[in-house]
């Protein structure tokens, strides 16, 4: 399989939020790996709903404009910007 990323990730297990408006409920998710271009994320409630772009919220208040590349039941691999 051909690696696609221009940036290398790395393994991370750090607690985030996504946010699809400022009205809705947050959806709580954990970021599997990381890196300057991207994420992988882990949906505990699942993938079924969330939009195709919405804001990562990550613990300390980092902030991060997402879009979906990929999705599975529970996974979601989004690029920033």
């Amino acid at each position: 399989m051909e690696e696609r990323r221009r940036a290398s990730r790395l393994r991370v297990l750090k607690t985030g939020r996504i946010a699809t408006s400022d009205k809705a409920p947050k959806i709580e998710c954990a970021v599997r790996n990381l890196s300057d271009a991207g994420a992988c994320l882990h949906v505990h409630s699942g993938t079924f709903g969330i939009p195709r772009e919405f804001e990562l919220v990550m613990d300390g208040g980092q902030r991060q404009p997402c879009r979906v590349i990929w999705r599975t039941e529970n996974r979601l691999g989004v690029s920033f910007g």
